[in-house]
């Protein structure tokens, strides 16, 4: 078997880059104790929660923890870890092997860029106003009021590391540009306009691992996954009824 410590600085790395790439807390601890089982390692268990990792030997050991500061959504880390883990499970990676991957994949920034996560929200602003009933005048505006609004999100959040603070923000600005386009004649309806514009907003991966974790019996991380969607679509709906009310 190899070296405990390795062991454990394996897992805990595994599981420190699915939780902060968004992974679902009953996957992290799925792999994280897949792991060091195949490493040999008997009696391990682990915690996850959103911000924190557990994860302990034999009870009269010292246990592990390590609290995780940053969240943010990226499935390609997630599915690298995944088969990372399974590799290493089948035996085609050494220890050694599997850690020098995970400290890259953690190193690996996969985001897209600012402007074409834009030009993304702008089109899928255009395309749900459109679905959801909107006239073909409501695209154009649409498009632009959820394009500004996306952008404005990111701007806010480099500066303030708050979501909420950034989605309240957002959101008020989609409520004063809906209402001025319409004011001018630019759109059909003001309802359709907003309802695309911040659809790119929506915390729909925060209601999915909520959901999926109250199922698996995670019951404090589902309950606060769901919390945090919920006050998400609270910032949304104050900074649009803002908006309205004072535009």
């Amino acid at each position: 078997m190899a070296d405990q410590d390795k062991i454990i600085r394996v897992c805990m790395l595994a599981g420190k880059v699915m939780l902060e790439s968004g992974a679902e807390t009953y996957r992290v601890e799925d792999t994280m104790n897949r792991m060091a089982r195949t490493a040999g390692l008997e009696g391990a268990e682990s915690y996850a929660a959103p911000t924190a990792i557990h994860f302990s030997v034999r009870r009269s050991a010292p246990a592990h923890f390590m609290r995780i500061s940053e969240r943010s959504t990226d499935l390609h880390k997630i599915a690298d870890v995944n088969e990372i883990s399974r590799r290493y499970s089948d035996g085609d990676l050494t220890l050694d092997e599997v850690f020098k991957r995970l400290i890259e994949v953690d190193h690996t920034y996969n985001l897209f860029p600012w402007w074409l996560q834009v030009v993304a929200a702008l089109l899928v602003s255009g395309a749900f106003a459109i679905m959801f009933g909107g006239a073909a005048g409501d695209f154009m505006p649409a498009c632009l009021t959820g394009g500004v609004a996306y952008a404005a999100m990111l701007g806010v959040n480099h500066i303030v590391r708050m979501r909420f603070v950034a989605d309240f923000f957002a959101s008020v600005v989609i409520g004063a540009l809906a209402v001025l386009f319409l004011s001018i004649g630019f759109g059909v309806s003001l309802e359709k306009v907003i309802i695309g514009a911040v659809m790119p907003l929506v915390p729909g991966l925060h209601i999915t691992n909520a959901v999926r974790d109250l199922l698996a019996g995670h019951l404090v991380a589902g309950v606060s996954k769901g919390m945090e969607a919920v006050l998400t679509a609270f910032a949304i709906g104050a900074g649009v009824a803002v908006a309205i009310a004072f535009v």
